[in-house]
């Protein structure tokens, strides 16, 4: 073979080397490329859904927001975002653990995403917040949320677990209620403003809200600070007893002064204390001030039991009971002169923690008293568990009696069940003479109400006592007063 030739043929298998290599290489480019499009659509995959199975991320559901939207702005007909907050939540997931609350926010999902026949665009926002997109105007955007309230009213039930779960959903539809960009803002706007005023409901988003908000938000930045500026005050509004109607005890009502606002409202500013957390130290006040205003009045002469509301976040507390057991002791006040007011809602909370709370007010020999009694759901079963020692018929049973015959029966079968169950009962709420004589016939122990006394301050409630006022209806039980007081009124 001649030198050409050979560079010919070594020219040649160099060639085929380098096709080769260049389809070697080409196929693995390929298949690196086929595993990065793999990779994108898996990670696409994820980021289309959050944590919770079958829900969008915000920036997906941003975009569904985004294009309908346009499909609005083009002709098509409007839609809604509804924004839901778990009420109770935070409560449930305390009460029961992480693990089961990432169960019950897993079929929260599943029950948002379905609730409207059709899989319905869900986001997860925060801890207990969602939002829905769904097609509609106001009215259709009502009737959707309506369906969300039902779907979630259903009891959740995981092993021995019960939950029950109630929402506050805000709704804001496009284009009636802002642009694109404020829409979801706007129907977490509604939301809060059903919050603000108890929860557990819905409405459409108004411009009015903001400012409401702002005046909210406001008002919590002066609330933070009022405990320690002094401006809280107990006032006392007394219980009668039904048959000789004088005075056996008395229950404390927290006011407010606020140095521009004057006295505010406990119908205002408690929901912000309990929404916001502020619902700890200022019940810890509650409770310390209480006995020491009870040690005054033993001091002079008047030992009267004191009654204070406990709120369902400080039955959740692990130290509440000792906490008023050394508040008790600092002031020398008995622990059967010191009631516990505790609504049936509360109550009724079948929580490991609760329960403890009660069982150590049991061990401890607090008197504890179920308010708002008759608007829940108790059982005489539930009820004997309970270290109670009285009931208080709620007062919207008390306002219909004499025009009611439904609310006449309601308010007989307490006391009915309350005899059973020797425990004594309290009626709030007693505004006229014909609502005092019907409760004394059903046989209730006690009275509470405006026929006979506003909430005052202490000083005037031991004024009265101790009769260094004008002669009032009112006359307070002699067995209340202490022997030396008795040897000076004779």
């Amino acid at each position: 073979m001649n030198t050409w030739s050979a560079i010919a043929a070594a020219s040649g298998l160099m060639s085929l080397a380098l096709s080769g290599l260049y389809w070697r290489e080409r196929r693995r480019r390929l298949q690196l490329f086929a595993q990065l499009e793999d990779l994108s659509k898996q990670l696409a995959s994820k980021m289309a859904s959050d944590a919770l199975p079958g829900l969008l991320t915000r920036a997906l559901f941003d975009a569904a927001i985004a294009k309908k939207a346009n499909k609005v702005d083009r002709g098509a007909g409007p839609f809604g975002v509804l924004y839901v907050t778990l009420d109770n939540f935070v409560l449930l997931n305390d009460a029961f653990g992480n693990e089961t609350g990432d169960r019950l926010l897993k079929e929260v999902s599943r029950r948002l995403a379905m609730c409207d026949g059709d899989k319905t665009p869900t986001c997860h926002i925060a801890v207990g917040e969602f939002a829905l997109l769904v097609d509609g105007d106001q009215h259709s955007a009502h009737a959707s949320a309506q369906r969300v309230s039902d779907a979630l009213a259903v009891p959740f039930t995981f092993e021995a677990i019960r939950a029950q779960l109630t929402c506050s959903i805000g709704i804001a539809v496009y284009p009636d209620h802002g642009a694109v960009s404020k829409i979801v803002g706007n129907a977490a706007l509604a939301m809060r403003s059903v919050k603000l005023n108890g929860g557990s409901d819905f409405c459409l988003y108004d411009p009015k809200m903001g400012a409401e908000i702002r005046e909210q938000a406001l008002l919590f930045n002066d609330l933070r600070s009022a405990l320690d500026k002094g401006e809280f005050e107990l006032y006392f509004q007394p219980k009668i007893d039904a048959v000789s109607l004088q005075v056996t005890g008395a229950e404390a009502l927290l006011r407010w002064h606020h140095p521009e606002r004057g006295l505010v409202s406990p119908v205002v500013f408690i929901p912000l204390a309990e929404q916001y957390g502020l619902i700890g130290p200022i019940g810890h006040w509650v409770i310390e001030e209480a006995c020491r205003k009870a040690a005054r009045w033993r001091e002079r002469g008047l030992r009267m039991r004191v009654a204070v509301n406990i709120s369902g976040y400080q039955m959740r507390e692990d130290d509440l009971v000792n906490r008023i057991e050394a508040a008790l002791q600092r002031n020398g006040i008995q622990p059967e002169r010191f009631t516990c007011e505790i609504t049936e809602s509360v109550a009724m909370e079948d929580t490991k923690v609760t329960q403890l709370t009660f069982e150590k007010m049991r061990n401890a020999g607090f008197h504890v008293s179920i308010d708002d009694f008759g608007t829940g759901y108790s059982s005489l079963a539930a009820l004997r568990k309970l270290p109670a020692r009285e009931l208080k018929i709620d007062r919207a049973f008390v306002s219909d009696l004499e025009e009611s015959e439904d609310a006449r029966s309601i308010a007989q079968s307490i006391v009915n069940m309350a005899t059973a169950l020797n425990l004594r009962v309290v009626a709030e709420g007693v505004e006229t003479p014909g609502q005092r004589d019907l409760l004394v016939g059903m046989g209730c122990n006690e009275l509470q109400g405006f026929l006979f006394s506003m909430p005052m301050p202490a000083y005037e409630l031991e004024r009265l006592a101790l009769h260094e006022r004008e002669p009032d209806e009112m006359d307070f039980r002699k067995s209340l007063f202490s022997e030396t007081y008795l040897g000076k009124l004779h």
